[in-house]
């Protein structure tokens, strides 16, 4: 039977778990601690820690019980940690389990070295200690290294400069591992760029930056974030009509390829992407616990009642037998080894009580079987859901293999090579081809491409007296020459068909595929290629796959922009130059002389005023 006993207070959530038979067993107490929002980690815990517990009866196969306190923690704060560490040690707990963030890390880290207490984590941090430091490290990590596995499959790939993203001090800190495990060979790795993003916009942006400098070239990432987030980058790159497809290649750095990547989401088959996975689904082990953890409630065990496990959980579930087998051995060696540390129900560690942390003795008193349960932990191998486990004399897993995975067309996940610590990468068949089915690739095959009729791109050639016209040489047009083209260069055959209803693709929920036109064609696969003057849309390119546009030249013509000026003075001048102001100047002068020359002469002008009677005689002449 199975009880939880449940006590809250901030920041923790301390968790009692303790399974009991009808005969009596050795109960050894270990201590767990989990960070927030590790639910499936958690779920595979317990699920472990019952099939330990619920297994034979027999006096061979089972000598002991474990005994969990678990602890799930909300925050990072050093001091809080270390309280909830010390509280821990209080309870007498013979080994910690621990899945925190790497800030926690450090702390749990400290405590379990210093009182010397065998600590089992699913991953170490990337800032960890050192191997081979010359210091008794008492933390095991269940997670193998896999840096030049990555260094690897970019050489096969033929790689030789890539764009690094990370979201995470880990990231970085990965990179520089990446860094110190690179080999001199003929073909130098160039991190060509290294860009820190939070969240998925930031990286598309920066993959902006990347097609303003270079639009065709090849480009390889490294992706190193967690699974939701590589998710959204690649769903929001195939949908972004301004970033290239085929140009990139994407390598994601992690274990995230062992979680659940929907085959419906089509996106994920639009660009090259490349991983890792630990957990082989093919191994007769790891198809017996999804049988189990297939029927797990969800509801009440969160990650559980699917058909894979996500790699951190797999860990955890190998971590819990790792200890299991350790105790094994240790009883199996001396059955009475832990005999004089129970007293009345209590855990007592050199004549005292639990492990004390908060002494004012001015020394530490350390676990008194911890240096013996760590070195039976390194010495222990078994098989699990990661594959063979196995530990160096640095607490560091050796003797492992992960699958290198490629996403094909369909979003479905192959298998495309190994990669083990001893023997390095070795490709599993002949290099993958992302195509839709092997009869793809023949020769001998006849493509459908659909078209739509509109002049001058695809017309209805007329016949000729006595001339019957069949197959593709019923059109003509544009697009027909560019598609003759296309079969000669590629050596392919393809036969030319109207589109039925006459559209060009949009959607429509009432037909089949949920698109019409050609777009429908290519989706219910009735085509394989369209070939036309297609508008291209950011909703058709969540669907389809559009080429470059082939009736543009990128020919422009470029002009300086006007600086803008005050207008001045004599402004008003500058319509027209110097020289013809000088002669409107010098015309209308000229006008005015010939003018008044004329008018002197002309009788019509000049004549004699006669004056009144009063006036005194004279000549007046008006004009």
């Amino acid at each position: 039977a199975m009880v939880l006993l449940g006590a809250r207070h901030a920041p923790a959530l301390l968790c009692l778990l303790v399974l009991s038979e009808h005969t009596p067993a050795e109960k050894i107490p270990i201590g767990a601690i989990f960070e927030q929002g590790t639910d499936e980690v958690q779920t595979a815990f317990k699920y472990a820690m019952l099939s330990h517990n619920q297994n034979a009866t027999g006096s061979n196969s089972r000598r002991f019980e474990l005994q969990a306190f678990v602890d799930v923690i909300n925050t990072a704060d050093a001091f809080k940690l270390s309280r909830l560490i010390c509280n821990q040690f209080s309870r007498g707990v013979f080994s910690l389990l621990g899945a925190v963030s790497p800030d926690s890390f450090d702390t749990l880290h400290s405590y379990s070295n210093t009182f010397q207490m065998p600590f089992v984590t699913p991953w170490f941090p990337e800032n960890a200690l050192a191997p081979s430091s010359g210091l008794l490290d008492y933390a095991l990590s269940m997670r193998p290294d896999y840096h030049q596995a990555i260094i690897d499959v970019v050489r096969h790939y033929g790689w030789t400069s890539v764009v690094y993203l990370y979201d995470s001090n880990d990231g970085l800190l990965r990179l520089q591992n990446i860094y110190q495990n690179l080999r001199p060979g003929p073909r130098a790795l160039n991190v060509a760029a290294v860009k820190r993003v939070q969240n998925a916009s930031e990286a598309i942006d920066y993959l902006h930056s990347l097609e303003e400098v270079s639009r065709w070239s090849n480009k390889y990432v490294v992706l190193d974030c967690p699974t939701e987030m590589a998710k959204e980058i690649v769903v929001t790159h195939v949908r972004d009509i301004s970033l290239g497809k085929r140009t990139y290649h994407y390598l994601l750095s992690g274990l995230i390829m062992d979680d659940h990547w929907e085959g419906d989401v089509t996106e994920y088959g639009a660009v090259n992407i490349t991983g890792f996975r630990i957990v082989d689904g093919s191994r007769q082990f790891v198809r017996d616990f999804l049988d189990g953890w297939r029927k797990i409630d969800p509801s009440a065990s969160p990650g559980a009642g699917r058909d894979y496990i996500s790699a951190p959980a797999a860990l955890m579930y190998d971590a819990v037998f790792v200890l299991v087998e350790a105790f094994n051995r240790l009883l199996r060696k001396k059955p009475d080894v832990f005999r004089a540390n129970f007293r009345r129900g209590q855990v007592f560690n050199n004549g005292s009580r639990g492990i004390e942390c908060n002494t004012t003795k001015g020394w530490v008193t350390p676990w008194e079987h911890g240096d013996k349960i760590l070195r039976i932990l390194r010495k222990v191998e078994l098989e699990g859901l990661t594959g063979e486990v196995r530990f160096n004399d640095d607490g560091r897993r050796r003797n492992y293999t992960l699958q290198v995975v490629e996403m094909t067309v369909n979003s479905a996940i192959a298998k495309v090579a190994e990669w083990s610590d001893e023997l390095g990468l070795t490709p599993v068949a002949a290099k993958y081809m992302r195509l839709r089915t092997s009869a793809d690739n023949k020769k001998n095959k006849t493509y459908i491409v659909t078209t739509i009729v509109e002049e001058p791109y695809i017309m209805i050639r007329t016949e000729e007296p006595g001339e019957n016209l069949t197959g593709n040489d019923r059109f003509e047009g544009y697009c027909k020459d560019l598609a003759d083209l296309i079969a000669h260069k590629l050596g392919i055959n393809y036969e030319l068909r109207i589109v039925k209803d006459g559209q060009y693709g949009a959607e429509n929920p009432d037909v089949e595929g949920g698109w019409d036109g050609m777009v429908g064609e290519l989706v219910r696969k009735e085509a394989d290629i369209a070939i036309a003057s297609m508008t291209i849309t950011s909703e058709r390119e969540r669907v389809i796959d559009f080429s470059k546009p082939f009736m543009s030249l990128g020919i422009s013509i470029m002009i300086k922009k006007p600086v803008k000026q005050k207008p001045g003075v004599f402004s008003f001048l500058n319509p027209l130059s110097k020289e013809i102001w000088v002669c409107v100047i010098f015309s209308y002068v000229g006008v005015s002389i010939v003018l008044f020359i004329v008018s002197r002469f002309s009788p019509y002008e000049w004549r004699l005023l006669q004056p009144a009677l009063h006036e005194p005689p004279g000549l007046a002449f008006v004009s």
